[in-house]
């Protein structure tokens, strides 16, 4: 009874957003985009485009989302809003974490990028326009390949935190105590394994054409490089979303190296109580607050 109950919910949350999507205008860059898959099919094998193609839109958007928290060291009226401004980035520390990233990229995420073509083809992925999931299908999807993906991490995240085997992998990722967006994948080879098939559980259970693979991929990316960017940034876009980490979250955790360990939203750490410091140095910063206003 309550599995058809679940069912008639989703049928008839789908029908509502059909429903009001159907009085939304016409997307204008729809026809162009259809346009550009269509080309792309037309011109490049299946193999080519699981590959190339989601290496392309990786490395794309990860280099493109880091523009704007590295540009933002240079902005003097940005500094506010930097969460650690007693710990400026260095160019060493870039330069460092630019070249680990290059290789982490194309020496162990494209091999695993490699195999894309062959779940596709294993699960009869499809790759046609014609049987592309409508946007808030993908948007579901995308939310629900998060959630999946950030329990694994809570708990594989903080299993690396364990005395007995931090040292030996999580610790790379720590070596900056005020991170940058860049160092978002910043990690030992084994971390980018272990944490990385957290982002697969989610394409496994949901994947019902190619284009949800580039999908998580950017969203992924921008809530990784977002949450630890170093700036908490008003109207950020991403805070609309519940329970939504966010940067000061997960500054915090490179901060203190203890809890917060969760990636995406703070329902794990708050079920937990790994968040109980954060909590506290909250507080305390408000009663500081408090303090310097009296004060002024």
């Amino acid at each position: 009874m309550a599995t058809n109950d679940s069912v008639n919910i989703l049928n008839s949350a789908y029908l509502a957003v059909e429903y009001i999507d159907s009085f939304l205008p016409d997307n204008p860059l729809q026809q162009p985009f259809k346009n550009a898959w269509n080309y792309m099919l037309d011109n490049y094998t299946k193999f080519q485009i699981a590959t190339w193609g989601s290496l392309i839109v990786h490395e794309v958007s990860y280099f493109l989302l880091c523009v704007p928290g590295f540009v933002f060291q240079f902005i003097p009226y940005m500094q506010k809003y930097k969460i650690q401004q007693d710990k400026p980035e260095t160019w060493e520390k870039q330069w460092k974490c630019f070249k680990t990233l290059l290789f982490n990229h194309f020496f162990i995420q494209l091999p695993l990028i490699c195999g894309t073509y062959y779940f596709t083809e294993y699960f009869n992925i499809p790759y046609e326009w014609e049987e592309m999931p409508r946007w808030y299908v993908l948007v579901a999807q995308c939310f629900g390949c998060a959630v999946i993906e950030d329990a694994w991490h809570y708990f594989l995240h903080r299993l690396l935190h364990h005395k007995r085997i931090y040292k030996y992998i999580h610790k790379v990722h720590h070596e900056f105590v005020s991170p940058f967006g860049m160092q978002a994948e910043y990690a030992h080879p084994l971390e980018t394994l272990i944490l990385g098939t957290g982002f697969f559980i989610g394409i496994v259970v949901f994947c019902n054409h190619v284009i949800l693979l580039w999908a998580w991929v950017i969203c992924r990316l921008m809530e990784t490089i977002d949450v630890h960017s170093g700036y908490d940034v008003p109207l950020n876009p991403l805070h609309l979303v519940p329970f939504y980490a966010g940067a000061r979250f997960h500054d915090f955790h490179h901060m203190n190296f203890i809890g917060n360990y969760a990636s995406t939203f703070t329902w794990w750490d708050r079920i937990f109580g790994t968040d109980s410091q954060f909590i506290a140095y909250k507080e305390k910063e408000k009663k500081q607050q408090l303090i310097t206003k009296k004060k002024a």
